[in-house]
Protein backbone atom coordinates (compact mmCIF):
# COMPACT_ATOMS: atom_id res chain seq x y z
CA UNK A 1 0.00 0.00 0.00
CA UNK A 2 1.73 3.01 -1.06
CA UNK A 3 2.51 5.35 2.02
CA UNK A 4 1.33 8.75 0.36
CA UNK A 5 -1.66 7.94 -0.01
CA UNK A 6 -2.35 8.39 3.80
CA UNK A 7 -2.66 11.89 3.81
CA UNK A 8 -3.34 12.40 -0.24
CA UNK A 9 -6.15 15.04 -1.04
CA UNK A 10 -6.80 15.29 -5.00
CA UNK A 11 -7.47 17.50 -7.45
CA UNK A 12 -8.68 16.44 -10.46
CA UNK A 13 -8.18 18.58 -14.01
CA UNK A 14 -9.99 18.39 -16.92
CA UNK A 15 -7.00 18.93 -19.23
CA UNK A 16 -9.26 20.71 -21.95
CA UNK A 17 -10.26 23.07 -19.69
CA UNK A 18 -7.82 24.04 -17.15
CA UNK A 19 -5.15 26.70 -18.43
CA UNK A 20 -4.56 27.37 -22.22
CA UNK A 21 -1.17 28.85 -22.56
CA UNK A 22 -0.73 29.17 -26.56
CA UNK A 23 -4.23 30.63 -27.34
CA UNK A 24 -5.53 27.90 -29.69
CA UNK A 25 -8.44 27.92 -26.68
CA UNK A 26 -7.41 24.30 -25.36
CA UNK A 27 -5.91 23.80 -22.06
CA UNK A 28 -2.61 22.06 -21.81
CA UNK A 29 0.49 20.27 -19.89
CA UNK A 30 2.03 23.99 -19.35
CA UNK A 31 -0.80 25.65 -18.18
CA UNK A 32 -1.47 22.74 -15.51
CA UNK A 33 2.56 23.58 -15.11
CA UNK A 34 1.55 27.23 -14.18
CA UNK A 35 -1.10 26.34 -11.56
CA UNK A 36 0.86 23.61 -9.33
CA UNK A 37 1.67 26.47 -7.29
CA UNK A 38 -1.95 27.38 -7.19
CA UNK A 39 -2.82 23.63 -6.31
CA UNK A 40 -0.37 22.97 -3.64
CA UNK A 41 -1.06 26.56 -1.85
CA UNK A 42 -4.42 25.37 -1.62
CA UNK A 43 -3.53 22.23 0.35
CA UNK A 44 -3.86 19.93 -2.34
CA UNK A 45 -1.07 17.40 -2.66
CA UNK A 46 -2.15 15.10 -5.42
CA UNK A 47 -3.71 15.18 -9.16
CA UNK A 48 -5.41 13.27 -11.10
CA UNK A 49 -5.75 14.19 -15.04
CA UNK A 50 -8.72 13.00 -17.30
CA UNK A 51 -7.30 11.40 -20.17
CA UNK A 52 -4.55 13.14 -22.23
CA UNK A 53 -3.35 10.38 -25.02
CA UNK A 54 -3.91 10.59 -28.54
CA UNK A 55 -7.66 10.60 -29.73
CA UNK A 56 -10.27 11.64 -32.47
CA UNK A 57 -11.94 12.84 -28.94
CA UNK A 58 -15.42 11.63 -30.31
CA UNK A 59 -15.56 10.87 -25.75
CA UNK A 60 -13.45 13.53 -24.64
CA UNK A 61 -10.11 11.77 -24.88
CA UNK A 62 -12.13 8.12 -23.37
CA UNK A 63 -11.80 6.92 -27.23
CA UNK A 64 -8.20 6.23 -26.93
CA UNK A 65 -6.03 6.12 -30.54
CA UNK A 66 -2.36 5.64 -28.89
CA UNK A 67 -1.56 4.66 -25.39
CA UNK A 68 1.86 5.41 -26.04
CA UNK A 69 1.35 8.98 -27.38
CA UNK A 70 -0.03 12.21 -25.76
CA UNK A 71 -2.55 14.54 -27.62
CA UNK A 72 -0.59 16.96 -29.65
CA UNK A 73 -2.81 19.79 -28.67
CA UNK A 74 -1.56 19.49 -24.63
CA UNK A 75 1.89 19.05 -25.70
CA UNK A 76 4.18 16.04 -26.02
CA UNK A 77 5.59 13.12 -23.73
CA UNK A 78 8.24 15.10 -22.81
CA UNK A 79 6.09 17.88 -21.70
CA UNK A 80 4.43 15.42 -19.49
CA UNK A 81 6.94 13.54 -18.09
CA UNK A 82 8.18 17.65 -16.74
CA UNK A 83 4.80 17.87 -15.64
CA UNK A 84 5.82 14.85 -13.41
CA UNK A 85 8.78 16.03 -12.33
CA UNK A 86 7.31 19.92 -11.49
CA UNK A 87 4.87 18.62 -9.43
CA UNK A 88 6.86 15.87 -7.51
CA UNK A 89 9.45 18.72 -6.90
CA UNK A 90 6.09 20.54 -5.08
CA UNK A 91 5.72 17.17 -3.21
CA UNK A 92 2.47 16.31 -5.54
CA UNK A 93 1.90 13.14 -6.67
CA UNK A 94 -0.16 12.70 -10.24
CA UNK A 95 -2.51 9.88 -11.35
CA UNK A 96 -3.10 9.25 -15.06
CA UNK A 97 -6.89 7.87 -16.50
CA UNK A 98 -6.13 4.49 -18.03
CA UNK A 99 -8.90 3.83 -19.95
CA UNK A 100 -8.64 -0.55 -20.32
CA UNK A 101 -11.71 -1.09 -21.62
CA UNK A 102 -12.13 -0.10 -24.63
CA UNK A 103 -10.03 2.41 -27.31
CA UNK A 104 -11.39 4.37 -29.96
CA UNK A 105 -11.87 2.67 -33.74
CA UNK A 106 -8.89 4.40 -34.87
CA UNK A 107 -6.71 2.81 -32.80
CA UNK A 108 -3.48 0.30 -34.69
CA UNK A 109 -5.18 -2.62 -32.80
CA UNK A 110 -8.63 -2.17 -33.87
CA UNK A 111 -7.78 -1.71 -37.48
CA UNK A 112 -5.55 -5.13 -37.48
CA UNK A 113 -8.39 -6.93 -35.45
CA UNK A 114 -10.82 -5.84 -38.47
CA UNK A 115 -8.98 -7.96 -41.23
CA UNK A 116 -10.33 -11.45 -42.08
CA UNK A 117 -7.04 -12.91 -42.06
CA UNK A 118 -5.94 -14.32 -38.92
CA UNK A 119 -3.63 -11.71 -36.72
CA UNK A 120 -2.09 -11.27 -33.38
CA UNK A 121 -5.12 -8.64 -32.94
CA UNK A 122 -7.78 -10.65 -34.18
CA UNK A 123 -8.87 -11.08 -30.49
CA UNK A 124 -7.82 -8.10 -28.73
CA UNK A 125 -11.57 -7.21 -29.34
CA UNK A 126 -14.91 -8.66 -28.57
CA UNK A 127 -16.22 -9.94 -31.71
CA UNK A 128 -18.87 -12.23 -32.45
CA UNK A 129 -18.46 -15.54 -35.56
CA UNK A 130 -21.18 -13.69 -37.56
CA UNK A 131 -22.16 -10.28 -38.78
CA UNK A 132 -25.75 -11.12 -38.10
CA UNK A 133 -24.95 -12.24 -34.40
CA UNK A 134 -24.72 -8.92 -31.85
CA UNK A 135 -23.21 -9.90 -28.37
CA UNK A 136 -25.72 -9.84 -25.45
CA UNK A 137 -26.83 -6.89 -24.00
CA UNK A 138 -23.94 -4.67 -25.52
CA UNK A 139 -24.26 -2.33 -28.52
CA UNK A 140 -22.17 -3.04 -31.91
CA UNK A 141 -20.53 -2.30 -34.74
CA UNK A 142 -21.29 -4.51 -38.27
CA UNK A 143 -19.62 -4.52 -41.11
CA UNK A 144 -16.64 -1.90 -40.95
CA UNK A 145 -14.40 -4.46 -43.10
CA UNK A 146 -14.51 -8.23 -44.94
CA UNK A 147 -14.52 -9.65 -41.20
CA UNK A 148 -17.38 -12.07 -41.04
CA UNK A 149 -18.88 -10.45 -37.15
CA UNK A 150 -20.00 -8.03 -35.16
CA UNK A 151 -18.04 -6.15 -32.30
CA UNK A 152 -19.04 -5.35 -29.23
CA UNK A 153 -19.20 -1.32 -28.27
CA UNK A 154 -18.57 -0.42 -23.97
CA UNK A 155 -20.74 2.91 -24.73
CA UNK A 156 -20.23 4.97 -27.99
CA UNK A 157 -19.67 3.38 -31.12
CA UNK A 158 -16.38 4.72 -31.45
CA UNK A 159 -15.44 3.30 -28.87
CA UNK A 160 -15.09 -1.21 -29.49
CA UNK A 161 -14.69 -3.02 -26.66
CA UNK A 162 -11.31 -5.10 -25.59
CA UNK A 163 -11.39 -8.58 -25.13
CA UNK A 164 -11.02 -9.55 -21.41
CA UNK A 165 -12.73 -12.87 -21.86
CA UNK A 166 -16.74 -13.76 -20.26
CA UNK A 167 -17.23 -15.23 -17.04
CA UNK A 168 -20.09 -16.44 -17.87
CA UNK A 169 -20.10 -18.34 -21.18
CA UNK A 170 -22.92 -18.68 -23.09
CA UNK A 171 -22.08 -18.78 -27.08
CA UNK A 172 -18.59 -20.23 -28.85
CA UNK A 173 -17.36 -17.24 -29.84
CA UNK A 174 -17.28 -16.25 -26.04
CA UNK A 175 -13.70 -16.63 -24.72
CA UNK A 176 -12.26 -17.60 -21.30
CA UNK A 177 -10.36 -14.70 -19.41
CA UNK A 178 -7.59 -17.70 -19.54
CA UNK A 179 -7.47 -17.64 -23.63
CA UNK A 180 -4.52 -16.91 -25.24
CA UNK A 181 -6.64 -13.19 -26.75
CA UNK A 182 -7.75 -12.18 -23.50
CA UNK A 183 -4.14 -12.42 -21.80
CA UNK A 184 -2.56 -10.76 -23.95
CA UNK A 185 -5.06 -8.17 -24.26
CA UNK A 186 -4.56 -7.77 -20.11
CA UNK A 187 -0.88 -8.08 -21.00
CA UNK A 188 -0.39 -5.47 -23.25
CA UNK A 189 -2.39 -2.97 -20.80
CA UNK A 190 -0.28 -4.03 -18.47
CA UNK A 191 2.87 -2.87 -20.63
CA UNK A 192 0.85 0.70 -21.06
CA UNK A 193 1.12 0.97 -17.49
CA UNK A 194 4.84 0.33 -17.29
CA UNK A 195 5.47 2.51 -19.74
CA UNK A 196 4.17 6.12 -17.76
CA UNK A 197 5.10 4.58 -14.24
CA UNK A 198 8.47 4.16 -15.67
CA UNK A 199 7.95 7.99 -17.28
CA UNK A 200 7.17 9.42 -13.60
CA UNK A 201 3.38 8.97 -13.66
CA UNK A 202 2.48 8.11 -9.62
CA UNK A 203 -0.73 5.15 -10.06
CA UNK A 204 -4.04 5.43 -12.54
CA UNK A 205 -7.53 6.15 -12.24
CA UNK A 206 -9.31 3.25 -14.05
CA UNK A 207 -11.99 4.04 -16.00
CA UNK A 208 -15.34 1.65 -15.68
CA UNK A 209 -12.68 -0.93 -13.93
CA UNK A 210 -16.04 -3.18 -13.24
CA UNK A 211 -16.28 -3.27 -16.84
CA UNK A 212 -13.31 -5.85 -18.27
CA UNK A 213 -14.60 -9.07 -18.01
CA UNK A 214 -17.86 -9.63 -19.44
CA UNK A 215 -21.30 -11.69 -18.44
CA UNK A 216 -19.65 -11.07 -14.65
CA UNK A 217 -22.93 -10.48 -12.66
CA UNK A 218 -21.07 -10.70 -9.39
CA UNK A 219 -17.94 -9.43 -11.03
CA UNK A 220 -15.69 -12.11 -9.84
CA UNK A 221 -13.65 -12.74 -12.82
CA UNK A 222 -13.15 -8.94 -12.76
CA UNK A 223 -12.59 -9.13 -9.35
CA UNK A 224 -9.76 -11.68 -10.29
CA UNK A 225 -8.45 -10.12 -13.54
CA UNK A 226 -7.46 -7.67 -11.14
CA UNK A 227 -5.84 -9.08 -8.54
CA UNK A 228 -3.38 -10.59 -11.59
CA UNK A 229 -2.56 -7.04 -12.07
CA UNK A 230 -2.09 -6.31 -8.44
CA UNK A 231 0.37 -9.14 -8.31
CA UNK A 232 2.33 -7.57 -10.63
CA UNK A 233 1.86 -3.92 -10.02
CA UNK A 234 2.72 -4.85 -6.10
CA UNK A 235 5.92 -6.25 -6.88
CA UNK A 236 7.33 -3.53 -9.81
CA UNK A 237 5.96 -0.56 -8.65
CA UNK A 238 5.21 -0.79 -4.87
CA UNK A 239 4.28 3.37 -4.66
CA UNK A 240 1.90 3.21 -7.51
CA UNK A 241 -1.58 4.07 -6.44
CA UNK A 242 -4.76 2.76 -8.57
CA UNK A 243 -8.35 3.96 -8.27
CA UNK A 244 -11.29 2.48 -9.62
CA UNK A 245 -14.94 3.84 -11.19
CA UNK A 246 -16.33 1.25 -9.70
CA UNK A 247 -18.86 2.32 -7.22
CA UNK A 248 -18.74 -1.00 -4.68
CA UNK A 249 -15.66 -0.57 -2.80
CA UNK A 250 -16.66 -4.14 -1.57
CA UNK A 251 -15.58 -5.45 -4.24
CA UNK A 252 -12.86 -3.10 -6.27
CA UNK A 253 -10.58 -3.39 -3.00
CA UNK A 254 -10.88 -7.25 -2.87
CA UNK A 255 -9.57 -6.97 -6.50
CA UNK A 256 -6.82 -5.10 -5.34
CA UNK A 257 -7.17 -1.67 -5.73
CA UNK A 258 -6.39 0.95 -3.34
CA UNK A 259 -9.52 3.52 -3.52
CA UNK A 260 -12.33 3.17 -4.99
CA UNK A 261 -14.82 6.32 -6.15
CA UNK A 262 -18.20 6.66 -4.90
CA UNK A 263 -20.06 7.03 -7.99
CA UNK A 264 -23.32 9.57 -9.29
CA UNK A 265 -25.04 6.24 -9.87
CA UNK A 266 -24.95 2.61 -8.23
CA UNK A 267 -25.79 1.50 -4.59
CA UNK A 268 -23.82 4.18 -2.30
CA UNK A 269 -26.51 6.80 -2.25
CA UNK A 270 -23.96 9.71 -3.00
CA UNK A 271 -26.77 11.61 -4.25
CA UNK A 272 -28.93 11.73 -1.54
CA UNK A 273 -26.10 14.53 -0.38
CA UNK A 274 -25.10 16.68 -3.32
CA UNK A 275 -27.14 15.63 -6.55
CA UNK A 276 -31.01 15.25 -5.98
CA UNK A 277 -33.85 17.26 -5.96
CA UNK A 278 -33.66 17.50 -2.39
CA UNK A 279 -30.12 17.07 -1.49
CA UNK A 280 -28.76 16.80 2.40
CA UNK A 281 -26.94 19.71 2.02
CA UNK A 282 -29.95 22.11 1.56
CA UNK A 283 -30.89 24.61 3.91
CA UNK A 284 -34.24 23.39 3.10
CA UNK A 285 -34.27 20.96 5.44
CA UNK A 286 -35.77 18.01 3.20
CA UNK A 287 -32.81 15.96 2.86
CA UNK A 288 -31.81 12.63 3.88
CA UNK A 289 -28.19 11.49 4.33
CA UNK A 290 -29.34 8.08 5.95
CA UNK A 291 -29.35 5.86 3.65
CA UNK A 292 -25.74 7.06 2.57
CA UNK A 293 -24.40 6.26 6.53
CA UNK A 294 -26.20 2.63 6.35
CA UNK A 295 -24.71 1.88 2.95
CA UNK A 296 -21.25 3.72 3.29
CA UNK A 297 -20.78 1.86 6.74
CA UNK A 298 -21.88 -1.47 4.70
CA UNK A 299 -19.09 -0.85 2.04
CA UNK A 300 -16.32 0.64 4.98
CA UNK A 301 -16.84 -2.74 6.90
CA UNK A 302 -16.50 -4.91 3.72
CA UNK A 303 -13.60 -3.08 2.26
CA UNK A 304 -11.24 -3.66 5.37
CA UNK A 305 -9.01 -1.59 6.98
CA UNK A 306 -6.45 -1.15 3.91
CA UNK A 307 -9.19 0.60 1.45
CA UNK A 308 -10.05 3.82 1.07
CA UNK A 309 -13.64 5.05 -0.27
CA UNK A 310 -13.15 8.36 -1.65
CA UNK A 311 -16.06 10.94 -1.71
CA UNK A 312 -15.57 13.72 -4.57
CA UNK A 313 -17.03 17.24 -4.76
CA UNK A 314 -17.78 16.08 -8.17
CA UNK A 315 -16.31 15.18 -11.65
CA UNK A 316 -16.30 15.90 -15.55
CA UNK A 317 -19.35 13.29 -15.75
CA UNK A 318 -21.48 14.93 -12.85
CA UNK A 319 -23.35 18.47 -12.94
CA UNK A 320 -21.31 20.85 -10.98
CA UNK A 321 -21.73 20.40 -7.47
CA UNK A 322 -23.06 24.65 -7.18
CA UNK A 323 -25.92 23.64 -9.25
CA UNK A 324 -27.86 21.44 -6.45
CA UNK A 325 -25.98 23.06 -3.57
CA UNK A 326 -25.93 27.05 -3.14
CA UNK A 327 -24.60 29.50 -1.36
CA UNK A 328 -22.95 28.91 1.93
CA UNK A 329 -24.26 25.14 2.03
CA UNK A 330 -21.41 24.88 -0.22
CA UNK A 331 -19.35 25.23 2.88
CA UNK A 332 -20.91 22.76 4.74
CA UNK A 333 -20.67 19.89 1.90
CA UNK A 334 -16.96 20.69 1.82
CA UNK A 335 -16.78 20.48 5.72
CA UNK A 336 -17.85 16.54 5.29
CA UNK A 337 -15.90 15.97 2.22
CA UNK A 338 -12.71 17.04 4.17
CA UNK A 339 -13.17 15.59 6.97
CA UNK A 340 -14.44 12.34 6.19
CA UNK A 341 -12.36 9.66 6.06
CA UNK A 342 -10.32 7.96 2.34
CA UNK A 343 -8.71 10.11 -0.24
CA UNK A 344 -11.14 13.33 -0.92
CA UNK A 345 -11.46 14.34 -4.56
CA UNK A 346 -12.21 17.89 -5.51
CA UNK A 347 -13.05 18.99 -9.21
CA UNK A 348 -11.11 21.50 -10.57
CA UNK A 349 -13.57 25.01 -10.21
CA UNK A 350 -15.64 23.54 -7.32
CA UNK A 351 -13.21 25.03 -5.35
CA UNK A 352 -14.55 28.63 -6.25
CA UNK A 353 -18.42 27.73 -6.87
CA UNK A 354 -17.84 27.52 -10.40
CA UNK A 355 -21.65 26.85 -11.83
CA UNK A 356 -23.26 24.19 -14.56
CA UNK A 357 -23.61 25.92 -17.35
CA UNK A 358 -26.75 25.38 -18.75
CA UNK A 359 -27.94 24.41 -22.15
CA UNK A 360 -24.37 24.24 -23.96
CA UNK A 361 -24.12 22.04 -27.70
CA UNK A 362 -22.45 19.15 -26.98
CA UNK A 363 -18.95 18.75 -27.23
CA UNK A 364 -16.68 16.06 -27.72
CA UNK A 365 -19.63 13.63 -26.22
CA UNK A 366 -20.12 15.53 -23.48
CA UNK A 367 -24.09 16.30 -24.05
CA UNK A 368 -25.34 16.97 -20.75
CA UNK A 369 -22.08 16.63 -18.99
CA UNK A 370 -20.63 19.73 -21.01
CA UNK A 371 -21.86 22.51 -18.79
CA UNK A 372 -19.86 20.92 -15.90
CA UNK A 373 -16.50 20.96 -18.63
CA UNK A 374 -16.70 24.80 -19.14
CA UNK A 375 -12.93 26.50 -18.62
CA UNK A 376 -11.36 27.41 -15.32
CA UNK A 377 -12.25 30.87 -14.05
CA UNK A 378 -9.07 32.34 -12.91
CA UNK A 379 -9.74 36.15 -13.10
CA UNK A 380 -10.64 38.85 -14.37
CA UNK A 381 -9.48 39.10 -18.04
CA UNK A 382 -10.30 38.14 -21.47
CA UNK A 383 -12.12 34.54 -21.21
CA UNK A 384 -11.59 34.89 -17.57
CA UNK A 385 -7.82 34.55 -17.92
CA UNK A 386 -8.25 30.87 -19.42
CA UNK A 387 -6.86 31.72 -22.75
CA UNK A 388 -5.62 34.47 -24.70
CA UNK A 389 -7.98 33.16 -27.84
CA UNK A 390 -10.60 35.12 -29.48
CA UNK A 391 -13.78 33.57 -27.33
CA UNK A 392 -15.29 31.83 -30.62
CA UNK A 393 -12.62 29.66 -30.58
CA UNK A 394 -13.05 28.51 -26.54
CA UNK A 395 -13.35 24.35 -26.57
CA UNK A 396 -16.27 24.68 -24.64
CA UNK A 397 -18.05 28.28 -23.97
CA UNK A 398 -17.67 29.89 -20.80
CA UNK A 399 -20.17 31.18 -18.01
CA UNK A 400 -21.65 33.93 -19.36
CA UNK A 401 -22.79 35.27 -16.08
CA UNK A 402 -21.42 38.79 -15.09
CA UNK A 403 -21.12 37.29 -11.80
CA UNK A 404 -19.10 34.51 -12.45
CA UNK A 405 -16.76 33.31 -9.60
CA UNK A 406 -12.71 33.61 -10.02
CA UNK A 407 -9.97 32.57 -8.29
CA UNK A 408 -8.68 36.09 -8.57
CA UNK A 409 -11.86 37.49 -6.87
CA UNK A 410 -11.94 34.74 -4.10
CA UNK A 411 -7.94 34.60 -3.17
CA UNK A 412 -8.01 38.16 -0.77
CA UNK A 413 -11.81 37.62 0.36
CA UNK A 414 -11.07 35.39 3.59
CA UNK A 415 -14.81 34.48 4.03
CA UNK A 416 -14.91 33.22 0.13
CA UNK A 417 -15.68 29.26 -0.26
CA UNK A 418 -11.62 29.51 -1.84
CA UNK A 419 -10.08 30.23 1.26
CA UNK A 420 -13.11 27.94 3.47
CA UNK A 421 -11.38 25.24 1.41
CA UNK A 422 -7.80 26.04 1.66
CA UNK A 423 -8.30 26.25 5.78
CA UNK A 424 -10.44 22.85 5.82
CA UNK A 425 -7.50 20.99 4.15
CA UNK A 426 -4.54 22.51 6.28
CA UNK A 427 -6.98 21.68 9.17
CA UNK A 428 -6.92 18.06 7.73
CA UNK A 429 -2.70 17.59 7.29
CA UNK A 430 -2.63 18.94 10.81
CA UNK A 431 -4.88 16.17 12.58
CA UNK A 432 -4.04 13.03 11.98
CA UNK A 433 -7.41 11.60 12.96
CA UNK A 434 -8.68 13.66 10.31
CA UNK A 435 -6.63 12.20 7.27
CA UNK A 436 -7.42 9.15 5.02
CA UNK A 437 -7.00 6.28 7.44
CA UNK A 438 -8.69 7.30 10.57
CA UNK A 439 -11.60 5.83 12.03
CA UNK A 440 -14.82 6.92 12.14
CA UNK A 441 -18.53 6.52 14.33
CA UNK A 442 -21.44 8.19 13.30
CA UNK A 443 -23.35 9.76 16.45
CA UNK A 444 -26.33 11.26 14.06
CA UNK A 445 -26.72 10.22 10.99
CA UNK A 446 -28.23 13.31 8.64
CA UNK A 447 -31.78 11.78 9.00
CA UNK A 448 -34.65 14.15 7.90
CA UNK A 449 -34.10 17.34 10.09
CA UNK A 450 -31.42 15.79 11.74
CA UNK A 451 -27.46 16.95 12.13
CA UNK A 452 -24.66 14.60 10.58
CA UNK A 453 -22.25 14.25 13.49
CA UNK A 454 -19.41 11.69 13.52
CA UNK A 455 -16.43 10.64 15.75
CA UNK A 456 -13.15 10.52 13.81
CA UNK A 457 -9.97 9.05 16.00
CA UNK A 458 -6.46 7.83 14.76
CA UNK A 459 -2.70 8.24 16.57
CA UNK A 460 -4.20 8.56 19.96
CA UNK A 461 -6.16 11.96 19.19
CA UNK A 462 -9.81 11.46 18.52
CA UNK A 463 -12.35 14.79 17.22
CA UNK A 464 -16.14 15.32 16.86
CA UNK A 465 -17.37 16.85 13.42
CA UNK A 466 -20.80 17.84 13.23
CA UNK A 467 -22.77 19.80 10.61
CA UNK A 468 -26.19 21.45 10.46
CA UNK A 469 -27.59 22.69 7.15
CA UNK A 470 -30.71 23.74 8.02
CA UNK A 471 -32.61 27.14 8.52
CA UNK A 472 -33.03 26.22 12.65
CA UNK A 473 -30.76 24.87 15.45
CA UNK A 474 -31.03 20.97 15.73
CA UNK A 475 -29.49 19.28 18.68
CA UNK A 476 -28.06 15.31 18.72
CA UNK A 477 -27.34 13.27 21.80
CA UNK A 478 -23.79 12.82 22.63
CA UNK A 479 -22.73 11.66 25.57
CA UNK A 480 -18.56 12.74 24.81
CA UNK A 481 -17.19 15.55 26.44
CA UNK A 482 -16.58 18.57 24.57
CA UNK A 483 -13.10 20.03 23.80
CA UNK A 484 -11.53 22.50 22.29
CA UNK A 485 -12.83 23.97 19.29
CA UNK A 486 -10.55 23.27 16.36
CA UNK A 487 -13.05 24.99 13.75
CA UNK A 488 -16.40 26.86 14.11
CA UNK A 489 -18.49 27.66 10.39
CA UNK A 490 -21.45 29.80 11.85
CA UNK A 491 -21.65 29.45 15.32
CA UNK A 492 -20.44 27.40 18.28
CA UNK A 493 -21.91 24.56 19.63
CA UNK A 494 -23.46 23.98 23.05
CA UNK A 495 -23.72 21.06 24.88
CA UNK A 496 -26.33 20.29 27.40
CA UNK A 497 -25.98 17.45 29.54
CA UNK A 498 -25.98 14.76 26.88
CA UNK A 499 -26.85 16.42 24.15
CA UNK A 500 -24.69 19.27 21.73
CA UNK A 501 -26.62 21.60 19.80
CA UNK A 502 -25.73 23.11 16.51
CA UNK A 503 -26.66 26.79 15.56
CA UNK A 504 -28.51 27.28 11.92
CA UNK A 505 -26.16 26.65 9.17
CA UNK A 506 -23.30 25.40 10.80
CA UNK A 507 -20.68 23.09 11.41
CA UNK A 508 -17.70 22.59 14.02
CA UNK A 509 -14.84 20.07 14.81
CA UNK A 510 -14.19 19.89 18.41
CA UNK A 511 -11.44 17.85 20.32
CA UNK A 512 -12.57 15.15 22.62
CA UNK A 513 -11.58 15.44 25.92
Amino acid sequence: MPKWLDNAVFYEIYPQSFLDTNADGIGDFQGIINKLDYIRDLGFNALWINPCFLSPFGDAGYDVADYYTVAPRYGTNEDLKRLFAEAHKRGIHVLLDLVPGHTSVEHPWFRESMKPERNEYSDRYVWTDSVWEAPENMGCLRALSQRDGSCAVNFFTCQPALNYGYYNRTRPWQQSPEDEGPRATLEAMMDVMRFWLTMGCDGFRVDMAMSLVKNDPDGLGTIALWQKVFNVLEREFPEAAMVSEWGEPEKSLQGGFHMDFLLHFGPSHYNDLFRCQEPYFSDRGLGDASKFVERYLESREKAGKDGLICIPSGNHDMTRLAKHVEGEEKKLAFTFLLTMPGAPFVYYGDEIGMRYVENLTSVEGGYERTGARSPMQWDSCVNAGFSAAPKEKLYIQQDPAADRPTVAQQLPDPDSLLNFVKQLTQLRQAHPALQNRGGIHFVSNGAPKQALAYEREQAGEKLLVAMNPFREAVAFPYSGKLGEALFTFGGAASQKGEAVQLPPVSAVIYRLD
